[in-house]
């Protein structure tokens, strides 16, 4: 696969995000670009400047993972960048794991019947099944009261992302509708780099890059996030607001 540019974006985004300073290198003259220059990276990772020119310019395929180890450390990448530089590389190389991910992608998931009574047996808490585009594919009765705004939408499945940016009722149910955008872009670019044949993925990152400027201002930003736990604020139509942990 030809993900050079992907690649050349993700690295010079990611450069562009350290400092002098926080790379631990002495600020000398004046300096026309943020971030760290390529030859301060070259050196931080122990490659040559040529070496280091030649992967930001997209060419990943074949590095081994001690160099990505070691850009990885110039770069301060948290693990979420890490793992999404591994990826890319691994589209690079055009590996198996990739032709699996192609083969697989147009099929459409649905729970089975003992997925579904597993779901529903939560009575005390929402519960929800989604994939990587951002699908809700199955929930338990109190996942559907919750998230009713985006099931009201008539597509098949309904989606996360573009109920985020396309439906006005995603600024209500949301009130840190900034944080949950960036999240969201930030979770389809990761799923992008892991299945980079996903052409559902495609067509819905195409949809919201032509219909909102907002995903695509956040898209361009090339940020990545692995959703673990934590809390996040909902204000629902009926109920109000609430404060929900999530895992």
């Amino acid at each position: 696969m030809d993900n050079r540019s992907e690649v050349r974006e993700f690295l010079t985004s990611r450069r562009a995000k350290v400092t002098p300073q926080q790379a631990g290198l002495p600020v000398v003259g004046q300096r026309r670009v943020p971030g760290l220059r390529r030859g301060e990276v070259a050196s931080l990772a122990g490659v040559s400047i040529e070496y280091y020119s030649k992967l930001e310019r997209g060419q990943l395929a074949g590095v081994s993972v001690g160099v990505l180890d070691a850009v990885a450390r110039a770069l301060q990448l948290d693990t979420a960048e890490r793992e999404h530089l591994y990826d890319l590389a691994q589209a690079a190389d055009g590996t198996s794991v990739a032709t699996r991910t192609r083969r697989r992608v147009d099929r459409q998931w649905k729970a089975t019947p003992q997925l579904q009574w597993i779901l529903d047996a939560m009575r005390d808490a929402p519960a929800i099944i989604g994939n990587g585009r951002g699908d809700l594919l199955a929930a338990n009765p109190l996942g559907r009261a919750l998230y009713s705004d985006l099931l009201a939408d008539a597509s098949a499945p309904p989606n996360f992302a573009r109920f985020t940016f396309l439906d006005p009722a995603a600024r209500r149910f949301y009130p840190d509708w900034d944080f949950f955008a960036d999240i969201t872009v930030a979770m389809l670019r990761t799923e992008a780099g892991r299945h980079p044949h996903d052409r559902q993925l495609h067509e819905l990152v195409g949809e919201l890059s032509t219909r909102s400027e907002e995903f695509r201002r956040r898209w361009s930003a090339h940020d990545v996030r692995i959703h673990v736990a934590g809390t996040k604020h909902f204000h629902h139509g009926t109920v109000g607001d609430l404060i929900l942990a999530y895992e």
